[in-house]
């Protein structure tokens, strides 16, 4: 009997580094999946349509609203994300680890959906080299760093809501973390008991 899949919700501030430790640890573990968002906003070169973002229309994504196919979604400016119901449901049936990268308001909703769901808390060793990560990227001004360190304060102080809280200082320590996580998640008795079920028969 397969085991049920897994559905791990995985936070941080803007600026901590969660796309790297994303791309590190499936990398590493092929039954992981990471849940691809909807958008509605244009497709920019070197995006891939399935693998970047689904990209479609605002019609469309009101309407899979409606329908109830969209799990949580967030305007920023004129354009819409969010994460679809159909494949993430595909992909526990099949038994994978899905790991949804989702800022802290819509990891409530989450919840509320999949009350199994795991959750991970990505955390800068101090808001000073939060600052300095942001800065270095060079895509912000003086306005927009403010703005981006006073969000960050106040995701950081919903970390209390998640169930692990991983400090990343270094990227590499902070991956194998995450994934140990995850790998020992998939030990506990609640998604062992139908093993042990099988065992006990067999005697």
């Amino acid at each position: 009997m397969q085991n049920k899949g897994m559905l791990v919700l995985f936070s941080g501030p803007s600026g901590v580094g969660k796309d790297t430790v994303l791309d590190i640890i499936l990398d590493k573990d092929d039954m992981l999946q990471r849940s691809i968002s909807l958008t509605t906003r244009e497709k920019r070169q070197g995006e891939t349509d399935g693998v970047d973002y689904y990209f479609i229309t605002k019609d469309r994504f009101l309407t899979m609203v409606e329908d109830g196919q969209v799990l949580e979604y967030a305007q920023y400016g004129e354009n819409i994300y969010g994460t679809p119901k159909e494949p993430v449901d595909k992909w526990l049936k099949e038994g994978k680890t899905v790991i949804l990268k989702i800022e802290v308001k819509g990891a409530q909703k989450i919840r509320e959906l999949y009350p199994d769901a795991v959750s991970i808390f990505l955390l800068p060793p101090s808001m000073q080299v939060l600052e300095n990560r942001i800065r270095r990227r060079g895509t912000e001004n003086e306005q927009d760093i403010a703005k981006r360190l006073e969000i960050a304060k106040n995701e950081i102080c919903r970390s209390a809501d998640y169930d692990f809280v991983v400090v990343n200082d270094d990227i590499d320590e902070a991956s194998n973390n995450v994934l140990s996580i995850i790998k020992a998640l998939n030990f506990t008795y609640k998604r062992m008991n139908h093993k042990i079920s099988e065992v006990i028969k067999n005697v």
